[in-house]
């Protein structure tokens, strides 16, 4: 699809005389793009509830039939520009869990996350609000479990090498990759300690944490179930 654009009769020669000059048109996959764009910047700032079908084709200059051609709505405009950002953030976690020590690991993990916070601000603050979309590709809560499984398989190793159960490892997982994704919301808006400070004290304490693990951790309360 090829969007038709207006001529602008308002540019006049020299001799007052007007003059028609035509914008560049653009191709499906780059007005498909350009929606993309406005609309994961409206999402982030607005909401999904704050933010109308009008807005989005006003900023890209369209009516809103030609939002309504490429995503089918809002709603489809959303998920798109969620299942983009998940993988996105996926990508950028496992792709840069490639040390050997685990210790490293979580480092590399942890700064990964908070580079995409930092990269990626719009597109994290899109994702860590609940999804009003009962049909949308994930869930901030959906794509953290795929990040735990990926550490998941790390930690079950470690375990057994270790004389631990590694059917637990999938529980550490997620308390792990959890603490580092809420840590990175509050992060998100208040922005100190510095990105490699935040790292090194989470990693201080999933490190020291899981040093000092029991092998069979045993409650001191009173309460047993």
């Amino acid at each position: 699809m090829i969007d038709r654009v207006a001529t602008d009769s308002s540019s006049t020669h020299s001799n007052d005389k007007p003059r028609r000059t035509r914008r560049t048109r653009m191709t499906g996959a780059q007005r498909r793009q350009q929606l993309l764009e406005i609309g994961r910047t409206l999402f982030a700032s607005k909401g999904f509830e704050g933010t109308s079908v009008e807005e989005i084709a006003a900023k890209a200059g369209v009516s809103k039939p030609v939002v309504y051609e490429h995503f089918g709505g809002k709603e489809g405009l959303y998920a798109v520009v969620v299942d983009r950002e998940m993988r996105r953030l996926l990508d950028m976690v496992t792709s840069s869990l490639t040390a050997g020590h685990p210790r490293e690991l979580c480092e590399q993990a942890a700064f990964a996350l908070l580079d995409y916070i930092e990269e990626y601000t719009d597109g994290f603050r899109i994702l860590v609000r609940d999804s009003p979309i009962p049909q949308s590709t994930g869930s901030f809560a959906s794509l953290i479990s795929d990040i735990a499984t990926q550490v998941e398989d790390i930690l079950g190793r470690e375990f057994k090498s270790r004389g631990f159960d590694p059917k637990l490892a999938p529980l550490y997982a997620q308390a792990l990759v959890g603490m580092v994704a809420l840590t990175g919301q509050w992060w998100l808006d208040v922005r100190r300690p510095k990105k490699a400070e935040v790292a090194a004290h989470l990693v201080n304490l999933a490190w020291h944490g899981l040093d000092g693990l029991e092998q069979k951790p045993r409650l001191i309360g009173h309460r047993k179930s």
